[in-house]
This record gives structure tokens, C-alpha cells and sequence, in this order.
């Protein structure tokens, strides 16, 4: 199985890609190749579900690949960087909310070394916009005086300032992605051997995000929670259903980040102890464990940090799915077409188009959207969702 079959619904991206790492291939044979082809700085860029992290690894891989098919997914260097293991592939993966200064000069000197098993050294950021300002200047640096044989590639969701600084942007090629179409989804879900009817549904409701599609075919506690946050548009019938319809979205996004920071952190902090001596016996071994606070102390930070993310993230997923009752609400009153996201919800979105009409619904949508931006800007969770609830209040 190729790298590139992992890149669902981007034709004209895997075309680009595939192109420069043969290009890149003839660079490292020292062979001539056309000018423009490759270089040593990309921005992936398209909305969530894109592929965006899946299209970087996938070059990632193909840079490496062995075998004159490059990107064949097969040979040791293809199943490395897969399985996240390749020396040469550093990968950065923010746990919390942002990627300091600290952590990126260490990356970027790392790949500033030669290669030692592949052809190249690469840094691979995963969600570039999550780079504080004194990142993106580290990170510059090093786009802007690469050594031979550097790549790096950059994933964000899009090419607003607020996301990549214009000036590591503009030292970057872009491969711009789109959102998967619902067929190309659902053909992904049949051959993991779902059946046709929960492929298309799970396509469908998953709105392009291949990920999302899979997780909620196969786990029924997120097909739950879906069916409760879509349950909320209906039901916004008084001040009081508002402020408990908050609270069951913010709950269940606390929930969910607490059941996930319970299996993570005991084991890293577990595993920080012993590393630190905890346990141990002999001569300054107390004074080594007594020293080890601010170790603890700032992996603390970083839990909290990643707890803080989850959080946010699962708020984030279920006001999207809302945005996307309110657009079928529109697409009702227009008679559109166009496949509703949430078919399995018709009579509800008939119940409020009834009760809403297409500027109120433009209205909430601005709502929803109005909590996404003042969540990003840190605003308390109970306070913007509150906000939204009342705002998405039926006449």
C-alpha cells in the first residue's frame, strides 16, 4: 500500500507531492532536475479533516522512501516514519496549547545535523499555528539559512496571519487541501469493513473528517454524544434549557478530558519518579528525590496544559456539529439539494426551521461561530457557551 493512499479526495496535492520527492530524489543522486520542484520549506494548509498531518507524513515518507516508487509505503524507511520511529523525522506534536521558544530551537538544532539514516533531516509540525511569536522567529531562522539537507514542513488551517507569520509563509511552498468528499469517506469506511448504510451515514455526519467518520462508526459512546448535542437546537425552548444545555456541553468536554489526563498522567508522572530516584535507596538519593520538585512541578504544567486542550478540542467538535444543524436548517428553508449533514435529524431541523427563519439561523450561526473565536482567545468555557445558548434561544 502506497503512502499516497492515505490522502483521501486530494488528487492534484498527491500530484505536487509525489513530483518534488522525485525531484528531491534526483537532488540527493545528484542528478539534474527541473527547477521549482522541491524545496526546503512547505505550509500544508486546508480546514480540519483535510489530511493535513497525513499529507506532511506521507512526504515525510516519500523524502525517505528506498525504492525507485518513492512513497511505496513498504521499505524500512516508508514503515519508520509511518510508525513515528524514523531518527531523522522529528515530529512536533504540541500536548498543550502552544509550542514554545525552548522546544523549537532544540528541534531545529537537531535537524540542522546530517542525516543518519535517511536522506534527509525534517521537522514536521503538526499544528504550526499553535507556534508562540518567539517560535515562529526560532523557526524562521532556520527557514531562512536551511542547511543542505533540511526539510521542513509545516501543517495550519489556514493562511490567515493569526495562524502562519506572513513572513515564515512566504518562505514556504503551499499545498492547499480540501475537504474530503462524502463518498471518497465513505469508500475508506467500506473498506475497513463497515457495511454501505453505516459507511454513508457515519461519511455524512463526520463532514468530511475522515477520523471523526471512523470514530463514530465504530464507538458508540461518540454516536451518544453526538445525538445529545444535536438534541440541544430543539430544546432551547427557555432561559433555563439554555443554561443547562451549557452545562451538559461543557460537562461532558470536562468529562472527556478528565478520563483522558487520568490514563496519561499517572503513568508519565509514574515514570518521571522513578526516573528521578523515587524509590531508591543509598547515599543522596534524598537529596536527588527533594531537587526533582520543579521537575514535577513543570510536568504538572504540561497536564494541565493538555488537559486544558482536550478540553477545548471536545467543545470544538460538538460546535461544529452544531453549525452544521443550523446550515441544514438553512438548506431547508432553500430547498437546496444539497445532502443535509445530519439526515438522521430531519424532523428536529423541520421543528426549528419553523421556528427560526433564515436570518435567525444565519444569527445563531454567528453565535456558534462567536464561541469558537472567544474560546481561542481564552475566554472561561462556561462563560462563552453560556453566552451561545442564550443567544441560540427559539423565539
Amino acid at each position: 500500500m502506497s503512502v499516497w493512499d492515505e490522502l483521501i479526495g486530494q488528487t492534484a496535492a498527491v500530484d505536487t507531492l509525489r513530483a518534488a520527492a522525485e525531484a528531491a530524489r534526483a537532488i540527493s543522486e545528484d542528478r539534474p532536475v527541473a527547477p521549482g520542484r522541491m524545496t526546503h520549506a512547505w505550509l500544508f494548509v486546508g480546514p480540519a479533516g483535510s489530511g493535513r498531518s497525513v499529507a506532511a507524513r506521507a512526504f515525510a515518507a516519500a523524502l525517505q522512501c528506498e525504492r525507485d516508487e518513492v512513497g511505496c509505503g513498504e521499505c524500512a524507511q516508508c514503515r519508520t516514519v509511518a510508525s513515528r520511529t524514523h531518527p531523522d523525522v522529528h515530529l512536533v506534536v504540541p500536548e498543550g496549547l502552544s509550542i514554545g521558544v525552548s522546544e523549537m530551537r532544540l528541534v531545529v538544532g537537531r535537524a540542522a545535523r546530517r542525516p543518519s539514516l535517511g536522506r534527509w533531516q525534517m521537522v514536521l509540525i503538526e499544528d504550526a499555528d499553535r507556534l508562540t511569536e518567539q517560535a515562529s522567529n526560532a523557526l524562521l531562522k532556520a527557514i531562512e539559512e536551511p542547511p543542505p539537507r533540511t526539510v521542513i514542513l509545516l501543517c495550519a488551517p489556514s493562511l490567515h496571519p493569526d495562524d502562519v507569520m506572513v513572513t515564515v509563509r512566504s518562505r514556504c511552498r503551499l499545498v492547499s487541501l480540501r475537504t474530503p468528499p462524502a463518498d471518497a469517506v465513505a469508500g475508506v469506511l467500506r473498506a475497513d469493513g463497515y457495511d454501505a448504510g453505516t459507511a454513508a451515514w457515519a461519511a455524512a455526519a463526520g463532514q468530511g473528517h475522515v477520523g471523526r467518520s471512523r470514530r463514530l462508526a465504530r464507538d458508540a459512546e461518540a454516536r451518544d454524544h453526538r445525538t445529545a448535542v444535536l438534541a440541544i437546537p430543539a430544546s432551547l425552548t427557555s432561559l433555563r434549557a439554555c443554561l443547562e444545555a451549557a452545562d451538559h456541553l461543557v460537562g461532558a468536554a470536562e468529562a472527556e478530558a478528565a478520563a483522558l489526563s487520568a490514563d496519561l498522567d499517572a503513568g508519565e508522572t509514574e515514570s518521571l519518579q522513578v526516573a528521578l530516584g523515587a524509590g531508591a535507596t543509598g547515599r543522596g538519593t534524598a537529596t536527588a528525590v527533594r531537587g526533582s520538585a520543579g521537575v514535577l512541578k513543570e510536568l504538572e504544567k504540561r497536564q494541565k496544559s493538555r488537559q486544558t486542550r482536550t478540553q477545548r478540542d471536545a467543545l470544538d467538535r460538538a460546535l461544529v456539529d452544531l453549525a452544521a444543524f443550523y446550515r441544514d436548517v438553512l438548506l431547508h428553508h432553500a430547498r437546496s439539494p444539497v445532502a443535509p449533514a445530519h439526515p438522521d435529524f430531519a424532523d428536529d431541523v423541520v421543528a426549528v426551521a419553523l421556528r427560526l427563519d433564515p436570518p435567525g439561523a444565519l444569527r445563531c450561526l454567528d453565535a456558534i461561530l462567536g464561541c469558537r473565536e472567544a474560546l481561542d482567545l481564552n475566554v472561561k468555557p462556561r462563560i462563552a457557551v453560556e453566552a451561545m445558548t442564550a443567544a441560540l434561544r427559539l423565539p
